[in-house]
């Protein structure tokens, strides 16, 4: 949430920033709202001032043995104007959460304009040692015309039609060796983040409360995009103009967790930084995709993600930025698949996020990049919705930063190796680093 402090002292600021995101910020609702606080609390200073006063002057006119009648009949009326004016005052500050609520964050300066992934700005590549690239620069195309990865997974235990039979579209089943790899690449990714990075491996629920959610930005503006759970009834979902504290959702991310771990919490300053990760199934309704990415396993209401987090000093926010994307691009490297990192737009950023980098995996089927990670400095925007704050070594306690990144997102994973390390039998050569994590083995076949 942004801070109303900010906007009260420097509103010219904020809105300029939002404007990078393509956000026309209501300047006169924000100023109505502000007029209506104000009222409330200049009143209520001066009917406390009042009371204070009429105090003082009958316990005067009692000591002179004189007549406090009047003035004690005025001080009987006003504790119920007060109460008035606390649930006016309450009314109006949470009115202005709630449009809070559902504002994104402002931008770092660092984070250029633009309207959507077209005016993101490209900021490196990295090919495997030896690849050749061809004239427009890109991974030299395989000596062979390369098959999508459903081509290549369907022979090696890719199953569609049973996973559309057991829950419909946009889910997938993986039997034998493709199950394995699929559980190798978890295994690999976790064992490097905890073993060579840092991380905190950790097991979280897969379903949260409402009140996780709000901390973490994902309600009340994607509601639509998550999976509800109802406890009892004919598969109902919650009362779509309603939040109540019982209602639960399937996560889309387990930075939902692991950021929410630390909601209503003071964390002590020699505890920073916190490195948390997990392996957790991600669920995603796709509200709003369309006939996007309808083929295969790219955009999925179930998949699985390794996902980082870093609970950090405000001091330290963007350094972990730079340090968490260079540990997804590790996973790559050490798998030996092309990327680049991507620094986004203020149009095409996430909700939370100050600031952006997608790292793309280069697709030979598709003769394209695709997203396989977003790492994110979100600064105190969840903080302040979670009231996560740290003790400095003076002073009142203040608000965290929290980052978020995938470390990866396996099935796209599995994708890119599918369709990279391809031979022209059908077979799929297993990338090195995965060997141990598969018997041994050096390829999966038909």
């Amino acid at each position: 949430m942004l801070d109303p402090n900010q906007l009260r002292k420097d509103l010219p600021s904020v809105t300029q920033a939002l404007a990078v995101r393509g956000i026309d910020f209501d300047v006169e609702r924000f100023n109505q709202l502000e007029a209506r606080r104000k009222s409330v609390q200049v009143e209520t200073e001066a009917l406390q001032a009042r009371r204070n006063a009429i105090s003082r002057l009958i316990g005067q006119l009692k000591s002179k043995g004189e007549d406090a009648s009047e003035e004690m009949a005025e001080s009987q009326q006003i504790p119920a104007r007060l109460k008035e004016l606390e649930q006016d005052l309450a009314a109006v500050q949470g009115e202005l959460n709630d449009w809070l609520m559902t504002i994104p964050n402002l931008p770092h300066d660092s984070v250029p304009t633009g309207k959507d992934e077209n005016d993101n700005v490209e900021q490196r590549r990295w090919l495997p040692p030896g690849m050749a690239t061809d004239e427009r620069g890109l991974p030299q195309p395989l000596a062979f015309s390369p098959r999508d990865h459903v081509a290549v997974g369907e022979p090696l235990g890719l199953d569609f039609e049973t996973a559309r039979k057991l829950a419909g579209a946009r889910f997938m089943m993986l039997r034998g060796s493709l199950a394995r790899l699929h559980r190798a690449l978890t295994q690999f990714m976790l064992d490097l983040q905890t073993g060579e990075h840092g991380y905190t491996e950790c097991y979280t629920p897969y379903i949260v409360n409402s009140a996780t959610l709000f901390g973490t930005g994902q309600l009340p503006k994607f509601k639509d995009d998550m999976f509800w759970v109802t406890k009892g009834g004919e598969g109902s979902m919650p009362d779509e103009d309603q939040d109540s504290a019982d209602d639960l959702y399937l996560i889309s991310t387990s930075e939902i967790t692991l950021a929410g771990s630390v909601r209503d919490t003071i964390v002590p300053l020699q505890d920073l930084p916190l490195r948390l990760t997990a392996h957790t199934p991600c669920f995603r309704s796709e509200a709003g995709s369309g006939g996007k990415d309808v083929r295969g396993m790219i955009r999925q209401h179930q998949f699985d993600k390794v996902e980082m987090v870093q609970v950090v000093h405000p001091d330290n926010s963007y350094q972990a930025l730079e340090e968490m994307t260079g540990h997804a691009e590790t996973v790559l490297q050490r798998l030996g698949l092309p990327y680049r990192v991507i620094l986004l737009c203020g149009g095409d950023m996430g909700f939370g996020a100050a600031k952006t980098y997608d790292i793309e995996v280069w697709l030979p089927a598709q003769d394209t990049w695709r997203e396989i990670s977003s790492v994110s400095n979100c600064e105190a925007f969840q903080a302040r919705r979670m009231q996560a704050r740290y003790r400095p070594e003076k002073g009142k306690p203040e608000y965290l930063h929290t980052l978020n990144g995938s470390g990866l997102a396996v099935g796209r994973t599995l994708v890119a190796v599918l369709e990279n390390y391809q031979q022209e039998d059908g077979s799929v050569v297993i990338p090195e680093v995965l060997r141990p994590y598969m018997g041994g083995a050096e390829a999966i076949r038909p």
